[in-house]
C-alpha cells in the first residue's frame, strides 16, 4: 500500500469496491485491482464541501478520481458572458480526455459539494497501467472515443425547434452530463441572443418552467433540477 493511503478515510477495501464502479477500471478482476492498488504510486486526499479540487486552465498531470461525495464544475464563456455549473456525484473520472491531446489542462473548475474523498493517479503511472492491463486501456479509449463521438455528432442532430428545445439543448452541449442538477448563471438578454429568441419570449417559458417545478429562477440564475427532464 502506497503511503498516500496510511492515513485514509476510507478502507482498502471500500477504495476497491469504489474503483471497480469507475469507468477506467470496469470489468477488471478484483485480483488485479488489488495489483494495482498495491503496486501503483497512488495520492489520497480529503477536501471539505467548497474546497476547490482543480482550477479552470490547470495543466493536467495527473487523473482524479471521485470516489465519494459530490462535486460541482464550473466553465465560463469565453467572454464571461455567462457560465454554467454542474452537479456530479462519486464514482467519476474528472475529465480523463485532457490528460493527452493538443491542449492538456482542465476546462473547468472543480469544487467539492460535499465531503469529498479523491485519489490521483500521476500521468506516468497511468501510461504504465495502460501498456500493462488490457482493460484499462479498452476503458480508456472508450471513455475518450465516447466523448469524442458526442462532441462531434452534436452538430448534425437535428436542430431545436421550440423556445424549451433550444434552452435545454443550449445548456446540454456545454456540459459534461447530459443528465442531473445544473445552474445556468445568465443574463435573460444574453440567453435570448444565444438562442435566437427574444427576451420576452425566453421569459415566459422560463417561468412556465418555473411554474412546472423543472427549475427555480432566483437572482443567482436558472436551477435546473434534473436537466434530462427538459430534454
Amino acid at each position: 500500500m502506497q503511503a498516500g493511503f496510511q492515513n485514509q478515510a476510507m478502507t482498502e477495501l471500500q477504495i476497491t469496491a469504489t474503483l471497480i464502479g469507475t469507468p477506467m477500471f470496469q470489468g477488471m478482476s478484483r485480483n488485479d485491482l488489488n495489483e494495482v492498488i498495491e503496486n501503483t504510486r497512488v495520492g489520497f486526499q480529503k477536501f471539505a464541501k467548497n474546497k476547490i479540487i482543480i482550477n479552470e486552465g490547470e495543466v493536467c498531470r495527473q487523473m482524479y478520481f471521485l470516489l465519494s461525495g459530490t462535486i460541482t464544475c464550473e466553465r465560463k464563456s469565453c467572454d464571461e458572458g455567462y457560465s454554467i455549473v454542474e452537479y456530479l456525484d462519486a464514482p467519476l473520472v474528472i475529465q480523463p480526455e485532457r490528460m493527452f491531446g493538443f491542449t492538456q489542462r482542465y476546462t473547468r473548475t472543480f469544487r467539492a459539494a460535499s465531503n469529498c474523498n479523491i485519489i490521483f493517479i500521476n500521468k506516468h503511472e497511468i501510461m504504465r497501467l495502460t501498456e500493462k492491463y488490457e482493460i484499462f486501456r479498452i476503458n480508456m479509449l472508450n471513455t475518450i472515443c465516447t466523448q469524442t463521438q458526442r462532441s462531434v455528432d452534436h452538430p448534425w442532430q437535428e436542430s431545436p425547434k421550440t423556445i424549451r428545445q433550444k434552452i435545454a439543448s443550449f445548456v446540454e452541449w456545454r456540459c459534461i452530463a447530459p443528465t442531473g442538477e445544473k445552474q445556468l448563471n445568465i443574463k435573460m438578454e444574453t440567453l435570448g441572443h444565444e438562442i435566437a429568441e427574444s427576451r420576452l419570449n425566453v421569459s415566459r417559458e422560463l417561468k412556465k418552467l418555473h411554474d412546472e417545478g423543472l427549475i427555480n429562477l432566483g437572482r443567482a440564475g436558472i436551477r435546473i433540477h434534473a436537466l434530462e427532464k427538459l430534454l
